[in-house]
C-alpha cells in the first residue's frame, strides 16, 4: 500500500473514471425547488463535472454515505446533513461546533480505522450495503464503477482530482459549493454560504510583509514527510495572507520532501497538518524529532503551528476557518501586518 496521505491515494483512482455515474433514482427526470425549498421535479437532470467524470443526478440524493470529513460543513450549510445515513473515517470534534459534533455522533459509523498515513480502511461492499445514492469520497478500494453498478454516484473534492493545472484559489471552494447546491437542489442556500465565506476571507488581515512558510504533513510513526505545493488549498491560504510559500516552485498538490530542501529554504513559519486527537504540542515535538528538522529557524523559534488536516485541505468551509486560525496565530506572534 502506498504511504501517501489518503487524499493523494484518491487521485490514483481517477485514470479509469471515463464513465458517467448516475444516482440511484428513477429515470423520470431531474428536480426543482418548490417555494419552501423542498425538492420537486423537473424535466432535466443535473450533471456536474467531477474530476474525469460527468456525474448525473435525476433527483437530489436522499441517502448519502460520507467517507471523508471535509464535506460535513458544506452539507450542514446547505441544510442536507440529515441525508447522511452512514459515515466512515476520522471526524475529530476539533473541526466542529458542539451541536454539529453531537449530530455527527448520531450518524452510524461504518469504520473508524485509519492507518498511520491517514488512509481510511473500508471495503466497497460495506459502503454499498448502505444503499447510498451518493458517496462522498473514494478511499482506496472504493471505485466509481463499483458504486455505479450498485446505483450510487460518487463525488470527490476537486482538490483531489490530480493535475488541476492552476494555482489553488478560494474561487475553487465557491464553485464546489455551488455544484453541491445544484446537486441537492439548494442553490439559494449555496449562494448564501458562498457570500458568507467570501466576507470572512476578505476580513482576514494580512501577515507582516516578507514572511515565508512551508505547509507539511508528517506521517505518524516516523513515516515520510510531505509538503504542499501550488495546487493545494494551503497555498491559497498563504496567498490570502500575503505569505510566500517556501516551496512555491513545485506545482504538485502534495509531494514527498526530505529535510535538505526545507533546511535550504529556511521558511520563517511552519504549518504542520495532522489528523486524530493527538494534542498539538505533541504533534510539533514528534514532527521535529522524526523529520530531523530541529535545526530549522522556525522550529528553534517556536514558529510552528499544528493544524488539523481539513483546516487546510481539501476545499471546504473548514479551509476558511483554517485561514482565520492561521491569521489569529500570526497576530499572537506579532506577525500580522
Amino acid at each position: 500500500m502506498s504511504t501517501l496521505p489518503r487524499r493523494t491515494l484518491m487521485t490514483s483512482l481517477l485514470g479509469v473514471l471515463g464513465l458517467a455515474a448516475t444516482a440511484c433514482t428513477s429515470a423520470e427526470g431531474g428536480h426543482r425547488s418548490s417555494p419552501d425549498g423542498a425538492p420537486g421535479t423537473t424535466a432535466s437532470p443535473v450533471t456536474v463535472e467531477n474530476c474525469d467524470a460527468e456525474v448525473t443526478f435525476a433527483a437530489p440524493p436522499q441517502r448519502v454515505v460520507l467517507l471523508d470529513s471535509a464535506p460535513v460543513t458544506t452539507l450542514d450549510g446547505l441544510g442536507v446533513l440529515d441525508r447522511v445515513v452512514a459515515r466512515a473515517g476520522s471526524f475529530p470534534p476539533g473541526y466542529f461546533a458542539d451541536e454539529l459534533a453531537a449530530r455527527l455522533e448520531q450518524i452510524p459509523a461504518l469504520s473508524e480505522e485509519i492507518d498511520a498515513t491517514g488512509h481510511l480502511q473500508i471495503s466497497q461492499e460495506v459502503v454499498i450495503a448502505q444503499r447510498p445514492d451518493l458517496v462522498l469520497g473514494l478511499p482506496d478500494g472504493v471505485t466509481r464503477e463499483g458504486l455505479a453498478a450498485a446505483g450510487a454516484a460518487a463525488l470527490l473534492p476537486r482538490t483531489y482530482c490530480g493535475d488541476l493545472g492552476e494555482r489553488a484559489r478560494f474561487e475553487a471552494l465557491y464553485a464546489e459549493i455551488e455544484d453541491y447546491g445544484r446537486v441537492f437542489d439548494r442553490a439559494e442556500q449555496a449562494a448564501s454560504l458562498v457570500a458568507s465565506l467570501q466576507e470572512r476571507v476578505a476580513a482576514v488581515p494580512p501577515a507582516a510583509p516578507g514572511l515565508t512558510a512551508a505547509v507539511l504533513y508528517a506521517s505518524r510513526g516516523g513515516g515520510p514527510l510531505y509538503a504542499y505545493g501550488a495546487t493545494s488549498m494551503a497555498t491559497a491560504q498563504l496567498d490570502a495572507l500575503g505569505i510566500r510559500s517556501a516551496l512555491e516552485g513545485t506545482t504538485e498538490r502534495v509531494f514527498e520532501v526530505s529535510a535538505e530542501p526545507l533546511l535550504a529554504a529556511a521558511p520563517d513559519l511552519l504549518i504542520v497538518l495532522h489528523e486524530g486527537d493527538v494534542p498539538g504540542h505533541e504533534v510539533v515535538a514528534s514532527f521535529a524529532d522524526t523529520a530531523g528538522l530541529r535545526a530549522l529557524p522556525a522550529v528553534r523559534d517556536g514558529a510552528v503551528l499544528p493544524l488539523l488536516f481539513n483546516f487546510a485541505e481539501p476545499a471546504s468551509p473548514l479551509v476558511v476557518e483554517g485561514l482565520e486560525r492561521i491569521a489569529a496565530w500570526l497576530a499572537e506572534r506579532g506577525a500580522a501586518g
